[in-house]
């Protein structure tokens, strides 16, 4: 009887290729005589307290505004970022900037 078949014999191979700018058909190439934009300031900023919030060396975060932990990590010894303390400090009272990713989340 020969070997068993699979189910992909039964469709041909087909390999995608590139056009010739480098893009593959699932990007979206940029409008002509449009440039990125670089990322608002904000959204920078929102980035680096994100990364913090990531960081597990200056201990847990949920329950805890960034500050607060900013606040025990320097008393801890753990050399928390300065530019962290500079973002919050340039935003006071702002949930998207004092509030850790987790801050919705019940305890």
């Amino acid at each position: 009887m020969g070997r068993k078949r699979l189910i992909t014999d039964s469709y041909p191979v087909v390999k995608r290729r590139e056009d010739p700018a480098g893009h593959s058909k699932g990007e979206l190439a940029p409008e002509l005589g449009e440039e990125l934009q670089p990322p608002e300031e904000d959204e920078v900023e929102l980035q680096l307290l994100r990364q913090f919030d990531l960081a597990w060396q200056y201990g847990p975060c949920t329950g805890i505004t960034r500050l607060q932990r900013w606040c025990r990590a320097k008393q801890l010894g753990l050399e928390p970022p300065p530019e962290v303390w500079q973002v919050l400090k340039t935003h006071p009272g702002d949930p998207p900037f004092q509030c850790s990713l987790w801050h919705l989340y019940p305890l």
